[in-house]
This record gives C-alpha cells, structure tokens and sequence, in this order.
C-alpha cells in the first residue's frame, strides 16, 4: 500500500502595529511621532489598552496602571478609546484576510492567524503573500502589520513578535529545546 505524503500545514500571523495608538496617530496628524496611551487617564485612573512606540521606549505596556504610565513617561497623551473606529478598520483588514483564505481565525480586532495551507506550496510563497497582505493593509488603512510565517500558530505567532513594528520573520524549523547527548 502506497503511502501519501501529508502537506506540511503553513499558517500566516497578522498582527496590526499599537492597533489602536495608531489608528489615533493616522486620524491625527498633530499625535504623529508623540508618545500616545490609548486608555486610561492623566489623573492616574484606568489601565493602558495599548501605546505608540514612542511611549514603549519609556516601558509602557498594555494593561499598565495609567499611574505607573505617567509616570515612567511623564509626557504622554492620554487618549479615551474610539472602539467603532477600530471595530471598524479591523473589518476591513479581516476582509482582506478572508480574500486569501477562508480559514481565518481572528484572535482581537487586530490579529489573527490564516491557514494558507491550501493555497500555497511552501514557506517561501508564504512569505511573499504576507509580504503583499501587510502592504494591501498600509495602502488600505494606513497602518503597518508584523506578519509571522511558520508550519504551527504558535511559532507563527512567535515570528511576528521578533520584528516588531512593520516587521516579516519566517521561522522555517522548530529548534531544539534540549540536547539529546
């Protein structure tokens, strides 16, 4: 009996750079290269949802106390969340996700994780369509997207963390966790 050979699963991870921080940013020009915090307030209530860049670099993260934000970055502009526009923007950009493959599975408003595996023979043609996906959503909406390419989620979703923002990383093989010998 002749044994079929199983295509190796190839699965795309999509993942919007500081969703909502940009979003604000590209809305308005003046918070443009600003340190920006999506949620919580100035008087030291609530938490960050999320943050530009240019706040990171001062180690403020999503779901940080809005206290410890201002006061590792004193600067910041505390902005309340617009979530019809961002339910909005991610419709759009999960429709171009649809376009590619019918197996998209959303995680947030801004990243999800689409089984090409049908539709693409290996991890380099995988590589070239997040290539074109990430640069469809800057054309679309403004907004960049780290994009990770690999044979399972999880090291998908590892890829497009290592490069972040407007980042592109294929992890082409599991590494070994421990030495045999």
């Amino acid at each position: 009996m002749e044994e079929t050979q199983r295509k190796q699963r190839i699965v795309l991870h999509i993942d919007l750079d500081a969703f909502y921080a940009s979003i604000e940013q590209r809305d308005h020009p003046e918070l443009r290269g600003k340190p920006v915090v999506v949620g919580g307030s100035r008087e030291g209530r609530g938490v960050v949802a999320t943050c530009s860049y240019e706040v990171r670099a001062f180690g403020v993260h999503s779901a940080m106390p809005s206290r410890t934000a201002q006061r590792l970055c004193p600067e910041a502009i505390f902005l309340p969340a617009h979530f019809e526009v961002y339910r909005a923007v991610s419709q759009q950009v999960m429709a171009m996700f649809q376009a590619h493959t019918a197996l998209v599975e959303p995680l947030s408003l801004d990243e999800a994780y689409l089984d090409v595996t049908a539709a693409i023979h290996d991890l380099e043609e995988a590589a070239q369509l997040a290539r074109e996906i990430k640069q469809q959503i800057r054309s679309t909406t403004g907004l960049t997207a780290s994009a990770g390419v690999s044979y399972c989620k999880f090291l998908a979703k590892a890829a497009s963390d290592a490069h972040k923002p407007d980042g592109l990383t294929v992890i082409s093989t599991a590494l070994p966790l421990w030495d045999r010998e």
